[in-house]
């Protein structure tokens, strides 16, 4: 084994930038500024840090063997299991150009749309495609997964609905997984689950909402009509989840009055993955647009009067609504969900529905072949057949030709296809129940009238090299960590290295259905368990559950680990959750979700939690508290002196201590939240971990725990090794596809690379923060003036004197060719910035030069050289067209898009935003979600 060079690629300052960083900071070590940033009482030897556990680092190429030698120990056999996950040919144009292009992987949320109009347009075709194919008018753009999509959909009714009933009515025929999250998440909020099959009617007495499954988990295709009348005319409301691939040929819910929509896209060109990422989604009809979860991509106007796409109703985001959030969801699926939109746009809606029906040709030869043996007469793709007392037989049998197949019971047994099905494949399935295929015509299904898919998005793509340009030039359009920094803070947007990618489109990962026999999935469960360990060591928790598939989830996860243990101990009184108001705001949002109340604990002005008034509320509430939530290093970005105090003081309560590892790149290393007071924590690995963003998703949220909560973990009901905790994702291991890129990082890394990675990242925001202090005040800073992570630019004073506003910062800085940093968050008026130990000297120092320069542009408006109205700031971004149009600005067209002077042979790469600044309130105003025709848009 070699020694492993994958630190000095993945950390950018080398030695001499390093020494560079040090200086200008004032220490003489990274364990000297490690001493001085990070209290005495939490930090960490470095010679016991819990990292000795790790293995020692080797390089990339000896990593992916290792890689390679746990996906040669997975078996990938034909999966037939159905159950909401099938098997999909990826076209090779998408693999490669989205999901292996970093311009795709790597890109951030959208929030500054006029350099991220590519992934816009991408997510406009997700919503527009879930809409055509639901028959609803709005859709998101994504979900997590399918399950989580089904319980935002449960409250969701309630919230739209005027039924006072606590009850919900389930169909019996709902994907398991899928009624498993929905019981978890109704439970904490009051809401009674009653499992019924609806197609023997609807039950007696009041309920506020009917969820059920077309075609169902059977593969029963139910009459969705009657359902949806009767549930309407006793003042209930529908939501639906439906097959989009079935939705090809079946007259979709939403043209049968549905209220909901809510499913998966997995099936559109996205791998199994032993259960994820996959993209879900939600579509309602307009009168409920503003009560749908997630995020919305709208359609707006520039500054020039051009269209131009955005995140509609962003005052939605949970992080603004904090504990009066409808939903905790804070993040999406867009990577995944871009896939499925291209693979619509690639086939289009006849070859959609010439998959739909092969699917269901397929189907159909098998169930003529078993005849009066086959359960349901209208079926799609799933077929249930009755083997009375054969099912193990069978299943021996077909497991023997290679198949797997779904065991209902000792007399049932289900069999799905897909779209990779054969007429092979049908003939050695059949063989396993002792038949043969026979001649016999499909039946006939379909019963859609209504068109969809007639946008131009889905016509005008056909032809690889058609698809290949169009994915070229909305990559274009947008600024993702292959073309620059993203200085985000409290997002950690840091190197997502090409050797940790690589696995994750294996096919012994990639083909894994995630309800497969263990047997054949034994390599993806060790490098799970392997990575599980891994992550106990760093956090110093007891234990770690991996099913989160979000940060939101994670949190959710985690509180619901602290409620069931009171729960258990006779302690339902214990409801009341304190948080500090500089807390991350989904964290309300998930106490609440949990069942419990929070109660808000002041900040000093030094951005601390206020340990007087901690100390007051403890009192206050001391019999009925539950827990504390606290992010460390604070989302103020410094490492509070008094964490320990604070963790004390609620464990003496009975409460339980909630550490928000958003920040864990602060920590890894350094300090331990569950040795420093921690009861439980989740994690980001598409932070920390580097999983990368994907322009809003897929991440993974794991959460780990001390003992006495190990108890509570998540659990599932298809893997009984998880145990009986509630289900919080619908895979059992969550997004398991993506697990390998933690791995690798950790593996190459090893314990002195991932405490090095620490040290610098803590190194280079304590750089950023000296050289921008005199032109852009450094907000909080900790006891011995350093930050942790991440330093906070106040632009507040500034705006109050020029009228310069935090936007017009955040807009210029796209004229310089960087990404804007996190606005105002945690404090109105601010820009946090986050460097990350992969970014070099030469890359923060650009980007330090930029800021002074656009500083100095401020200055020339307070002088009145430029007016506050009309100057580079409130002009920007500029684009290209700005140099041949009319020009009548008091600043030149080069000051405009060349604002540091023409640029030389090694000059920074100029980015040409496509987009002038977009009106927002136009957007708001005039909400359009799913492709439009250009001449909608005419005045």
């Amino acid at each position: 084994m070699s020694a492993s060079n994958f630190p000095a690629r993945h950390i950018g300052p080398d030695s001499g930038d390093l020494d560079q960083i040090l200086r200008v900071i004032g220490v003489d070590s990274l364990d000297d500024l490690a001493r001085a940033a990070v209290p005495s009482a939490i930090l960490d030897p470095a010679d016991d840090n819990g990292l000795g556990a790790l293995p020692a680092a080797i390089d990339e190429h000896e990593a992916l063997a290792e890689l390679r030698a746990l996906a040669d120990r997975n078996t990938v056999d034909r999966t037939m299991i159905g159950l909401g996950y099938y098997d999909t040919l990826t076209p090779p144009v998408l693999l490669r150009n989205i999901i292996e292009n970093p311009a795709w992987y790597t890109a951030y949320t959208p929030y500054q749309p006029e350099i991220s109009q590519g992934r816009l347009e991408a997510l406009l075709n997700f919503q527009t495609m879930v809409s055509d194919l639901t028959g609803m008018e709005i859709a998101n753009s994504s979900m997590l997964d399918e399950a989580t999509a089904a319980a935002e959909a449960m409250t969701l009714l309630r919230r739209a609905g005027k039924s006072t009933s606590p009850r919900l009515i389930v169909d019996r025929d709902v994907f398991p997984q899928t009624l498993a999250v929905i019981e978890t998440r109704a439970e904490p909020l009051g809401i009674e689950v009653l499992v019924h099959d609806v197609t023997t009617g609807l039950p007696e007495g009041e309920f506020f909402g009917v969820i059920l499954q077309t075609p169902g988990a059977s593969g029963r295709i139910a009459d969705v009509q009657s359902v949806i009348d009767g549930a309407h005319e006793r003042g209930a409301l529908v939501a639906v989840g439906a097959d989009l691939l079935a939705m090809t040929l079946l007259t979709p819910p939403g043209e049968q009055g549905a209220d909901a929509c809510f499913g998966t896209t997995q099936r559109f060109g996205v791998p199994l993955g032993f259960g994820g990422p996959h993209a879900g989604y939600l579509a309602v009809h307009s009168k409920h647009a503003r009560q749908i979860p997630g995020r919305l991509v709208g359609v707006s106007v520039d500054a020039d009067g051009n269209l131009a796409y955005r995140l509609a109703l962003q005052t939605r985001e949970q992080h603004i609504r904090r504990e009066k959030a409808t939903s905790n969801i804070c993040t999406a699926q867009v990577l995944l969900a871009v896939l499925a939109a291209m693979y619509a746009s690639y086939h289009g809606p006849e070859g959609l529905k010439a998959i739909a029906l092969r699917v269901h040709a397929r189907a159909s030869e098998f169930a003529a072949a078993l005849g009066d043996a086959v359960v349901h007469a209208d079926f799609f793709d799933t077929v249930l057949v009755q083997v009375p007392g054969r099912a193990d037989d069978v299943l021996a049998a077909a497991k023997a030709a290679g198949y797997n197949l779904w065991r209902v019971d000792d007399d049932h047994i289900s069999v799905a296809f897909d779209e990779t099905s054969t007429p092979a494949d049908v003939a050695a399935v059949l063989a396993a129940f002792d038949a043969k295929p026979v001649n016999a015509a499909p039946s006939d299904i379909e019963n859609r009238t209504s068109e969809f898919l007639t946008h131009p998005a889905f016509h005008a793509y056909r032809t690889e090299t058609a698809m290949l340009r169009y994915l070229r030039k909305l990559a274009d359009k947008d600024i993702a960590l292959d073309r620059s920094m993203i200085p985000l803070g409290s997002c950690t947007m840091k190197l997502n290295a090409t050797a940790e990618m690589e696995s994750i489109t294996w096919p012994e990962f990639s083909r894994l259905h995630p309800f497969a026999p263990a047997a054949d999935t034994e390599g993806i469960r060790a490098l799970i368990a392997q990575l599980e360990e891994w992550l106990v060591a760093i956090t110093g928790y007891d234990n770690v559950s991996l099913q989160p598939n979000a940060g939101s989830q994670g949190e959710y996860a985690g509180l619901l680990a602290i409620r069931n243990y009171h729960l258990s101990r006779g302690d339902a009184h214990r409801t009341v959750c304190l948080i500090p108001s500089s807390a991350h705001g989904t964290n309300a949002a998930s106490a609440v979700m949990a069942g419990l109340k929070v109660v808000v604990v002041a900040s000093r002005e030094s951005g601390d939690v206020d340990t007087a008034d901690l100390k007051e509320k403890i009192a206050k509430h001391a019999d009925e508290l539950a827990a504390i939530m606290i992010t460390y290093p604070s989302t103020h970005g410094v490492y509070e002196h008094e964490v320990r105090e604070i963790c004390g003081a609620v464990h003496e309560a009975g409460g339980q201590v909630y550490v928000d590892g958003a920040n864990m790149n602060a920590l890894v290393g350094l300090a331990r939240p569950g040795k420093f007071g921690g009861d439980v924590s989740h994690l980001n690995l598409h932070k920390t971990f580097c999983i990368p963003h994907g322009g809003g998703g897929p991440g993974v949220g794991p959460i780990g725990v001390r003992s006495h909560l190990a108890p509570f973990l998540p659990g599932h009901p298809l893997e009984p090794s998880l145990g009986n905790g509630p289900t919080i994702s619908a895979a059992p291991f969550g997004s398991a596809s993506i697990l390998p890129i933690t791995w690798a990082y950790i593996r190459m890394m090893g314990a002195d690379g991932l405490r090095r990675a620490t040290l610098t990242a803590i190194a280079s925001a304590n750089y950023i923060a000296a050289r921008l202090g005199e032109s852009f005040p450094v907000l909080y800073t900790g006891e011995n003036g350093r930050v942790a992570h991440e330093c906070i630019l106040d632009v507040r004073g500034i705006s109050k004197e020029t009228g310069v506003s935090i936007d017009d910062v955040a807009k210029r800085l796209a004229d310089y060719g960087f990404h804007a940093p996190t606005m105002s968050f945690p404090v109105a008026g601010t820009l946090m910035v986050e460097p990350t130990e992969s970014e070099s000297l030469g890359e923060i120092d650009e980007f330090c030069e930029a800021m002074i320069a656009i500083r100095a542009e401020i200055d020339r408006v307070a002088s009145g050289e430029w007016p506050v109205d009309d100057n580079p700031l409130r002009g920007a971004p500029h684009t290209a067209e700005c140099l041949v149009a009319e020009w009548d600005h008091p600043y030149s067209r080069e000051v405009a898009v060349y604002p540091q002077g023409l640029p030389s042979g090694g000059a920074r790469a100029k980015v040409w935003p496509s987009v002038r600044r977009i009106d927002g309130v136009y957007g708001d105003r005039n909400l359009v979600c799913s492709c439009p025709p250009i001449e909608a848009f005419a005045e």
